[in-house]
Parts: C-alpha cells; structure tokens; sequence
C-alpha cells in the first residue's frame, strides 16, 4: 500500500474534534486513508512520497454542496445579466433546451476545475435538464476523469408551463421516466461505502418544476437504498414563497413537510426565505441547507438567515451554485462572501468568524451531503487536503492570523489539492486535465448553443 508524508507544515488546520491547528504539522497517508496527524517530529519520517511544505497552510479539502455544472455554457447571457430567479429561469431554459451529451461532459469538466483550483475536493452537483439524448451518465464520466470526489444528483423537471409550472413543456420528462432512470443511476453508480468517490442522489428540481407526487415518490425510492439522500431547492426568493402559497396554500417549509422532505437524508439549496419555523424544524429534523450567496446576491434573491440556522443547529454547507448566476465556481470565495453577507444581514461584525466560514466550507458541507470520512483530517479519515503557500500576496502582512487570512483575504487558487490521496493540484496546476484546449472546446459548444 503506497504512502504518503507531508510535513514542515507551516499551520495544520485539522477541523477534528477538538479544532486542533497544529504548527510545524505533518500528516501520513496510507493507501489513500490518513493514518497519522501530529507535528513533523511526532510522525515518520519517511514514505513512498514525501512533500516538504515549509511556509504553507494546510486545510481539509472543501467540499461544495450545490452546484448546476452545465451553466458554464451560459455566463454572463445578456438578457439574464438583470433579472430576478423566475425571469432568469425563463431566459434560459430555451438555451438550455440545445444541451448535448457533448455539452454537459465538457461543461462538467470546465466547472470542476474550476472548483478543484479553488480548493474543492468534493463536490455535488445538480442536473435536471437532458435534452438531445443527454444522460446523467455524461457528468459522471466527465468528473471521474477530472478525480473529483463526486455526488451526482439526478435531477428532474416534470411539471411544464401548460400544467401550471415554470419551464416549458419541451424541458420537462414524464415522471414514470424520471423515476426509471432514477433507479437505473443508483443501481449503476451509486457507492455507500467509505471514502466512496461516486454517490448517487435524487433531486426534483423545485416546488414550481415537478409534481407533489414526484417529491413523495422519489423520496420513497431513494430511503429504499441504503444511502441515498433527497436535495431540491426550497425558498429561494420571495417569489417562491408566493408560488408555493398560491398553488399549495403551504409556506415552503410546510410544504417540504407535507411531501416527506425533511430529516438527515435531506438537504436543501439557498432556503433565503425560509421562515422561523421551519428553521426550528430543520433543525430539529436535521434536515440540511446550502448556502449559496453569491447567487443569492446576483439574482436578489436576499440574504439567508445563516446566523439563525446555525443557533438552532441545522447542518449547513456552502455552495457556488450555478455558473450562470454566480458566475463562477471559487468555492474559497464562497466562504469569504459567507462571512461577509452574515456580518451585513446581522449587522454584527462578530455574526460570522473566520473559522466558522471554514467550518461551512469543510465539516458543514461533509455532513450536510451525509459524509462522515471527509471534511476533517483525522486517523481514518480521506485523503483529501489542501495547501496554500503563506508567502503570497494576498497574505502579506497577515501572519498574526494565517487561518483567519484565508477568509479575511481574497484567495483565487490553491497551490495543492490532493483527492483520495491522488496529487490533483501541483504548484497550483491541474494534473488531470490540460485547460487550454478543454477552454477552446467549452466555449466553441457555448456559442453553438446561444445560436
């Protein structure tokens, strides 16, 4: 079983336990499982690779909990640039509906390296448009190859304009087929083991794409495998919320209960709007949140009540969400912005500390994706870490605090990334993947589209 040792680190940020930040750190890797976390004295010194990283800050890798990787096809779309979520929606979905297999592979692979460069090291993400012959498969295959650790979620749109939802009726799938394929991709894929890197998740795309019936029947499907989890988007703005009354006469938090989406298998994307009661019965329920601000910015959609959620101990993580309405995939910034939007809702500059930016960006996301083997590095745990290098500068003048730095100050890229204990980030390169021609690739298909 190969080994693995770095050492001489300059502050070793373990997000274990106890928090423990160890200076001059070492960690040790075998067969792509941490055995040994301690200083550089306490650990061998020796092992089939070893990597010397004097001057740097180690992290566990972050991890991203909601993201729609095909939206790198369609940044920055000029009709979309001012609009809020619904009129967003509705200006892209045609777009949308030119999606190839093609399309969604190399857009998979464009967001992925974009989130590996900024530390992510597990990532899940949500498609629910395939158009043209597309398949969830796609991504998958996409991502294996680029080494991310991955949680695929099989999204769906069911509900189309002429029944009352959102989307067009060209976008949408019949629920019998949803819930064929949804079965299909778990038997296929999906991996409950520890330190898996494929994990299969069932996600209808929101209250105003898909049926109740959709939502109580792929809940029931999924608590049929051992290991599957249910994400959707819930309250993201207050046109959701007046949707959700107006159709259901329940507030989303209501209506997520009212359809068995609540509990530790469940998690939900952006809940901006989501009221003090459902807060209290996420919490209680356990029941999950991902926290994208960016997005949330971009569209107006408002500031979630972070603060409140975290007092009332529901799982949080971060995601970048989608790339057309971010529009990028840094998750690192993700959690500056975080701390940020948390200070300014609050109106409280001690709201949000640094650490607990780091703590969404790590062990908040590990365990709102259900995950007790990342996000934290500890014997037993997986490989996945991060390391940048203090001597840039963005950190000049920040070593009273090199942790809190990586928050307080803008960060664009790490300069390693290991996932499953495999180099994936080498002096701030992708080892995987050669970008240039993937770039020229990914946008010669983004034009095709727009046409």
């Amino acid at each position: 079983m190969p080994t693995l040792l770095v050492k001489n680190i300059h502050r070793l940020v373990t997000m274990d336990a106890t928090r423990r930040e160890i200076q001059d750190g070492a960690l040790f890797v075998r067969d792509q499982v941490i055995e040994q976390v301690g200083s550089t004295a306490e650990l061998p010194q020796t092992a089939d690779e070893v990597l010397d990283l004097q001057g740097h800050i180690l992290l566990p890798g972050l991890v991203n909990t909601h993201h729609h990787f095909y939206q790198t096809l369609t940044r920055v779309v000029p009709a979309a640039q001012n609009c809020e979520l619904f009129n967003w929606l509705q200006t892209l979905y045609p777009i949308w509906a030119n999606l190839t297999p093609e399309s969604i592979f190399v857009s998979a692979q464009i967001a992925a390296a974009e989130l590996m460069l900024s530390g992510c090291t597990t990532a899940s993400d949500h498609l629910y448009v395939f158009p043209n012959g597309s398949k969830l498969d796609d991504e998958i295959e996409a991502v294996q190859a680029m080494g991310l650790r991955f949680h695929a979620s099989r999204g769906s749109m069911s509900l189309g304009q002429s029944q009352g939802g959102l989307p067009p009726d060209a976008v949408v799938e019949s629920e019998a087929d949803i819930l064929k394929d949804s079965q299909r991709l778990i038997e296929q894929y999906h991996d409950n083991s520890r330190h898996a890197m494929l994990r299969i998740t069932l996600a209808p795309c929101s209250p105003f794409s898909v049926s109740p019936d959709l939502m109580r029947e792929s809940a029931k499907l999924a608590r049929s495998y051992p290991g599957i989890r249910l994400h959707t988007h819930l309250a993201e703005n207050q046109s959701d919320i007046a949707y959700s009354l107006a159709t259901f006469g329940l507030t989303p938090g209501d209506y997520a209960a009212s359809v068995g989406w609540l509990g530790e298998d469940v998690w939900h994307a952006h809940c901006v709007q989501l009221d003090d009661r459902a807060i209290q019965q996420f919490g209680q329920t356990g029941t999950g949140v991902a926290h994208c601000p960016c997005s949330n910015m971009r569209l107006a959609s408002g500031m979630a009540p972070i603060r409140k959620m975290l007092n009332q101990r529901v799982p949080v993580g971060l995601g970048v969400d989608g790339s057309a309405s971010n529009d990028g995939s840094n998750l690192l910034g993700e959690a500056r912005t975080a701390f940020l939007m948390a200070r300014l809702r609050e109106l409280d500059a001690a709201a949000l500390s640094a650490r607990e930016a780091l703590e969404l960006a790590t062990v908040g996301g590990a365990k709102v994706l259900g995950r007790d083997d990342i996000g934290a590095l500890a014997p037993g745990m997986s490989a996945d870490f991060i390391a940048i290098d203090l001597s840039r500068l963005e950190f000049a003048g920040a070593g009273h605090d090199p942790v809190a730095a990586l928050i307080f100050c803008p960060v664009h890229r790490v300069d390693y990334s290991f996932i499953n204990g495999k180099k994936v980030i080498d002096q701030g390169r992708l080892t995987t993947v050669e970008l240039e021609p993937l770039i020229e690739r990914h946008n010669r298909l983004a034009q095709q589209m727009a046409q």
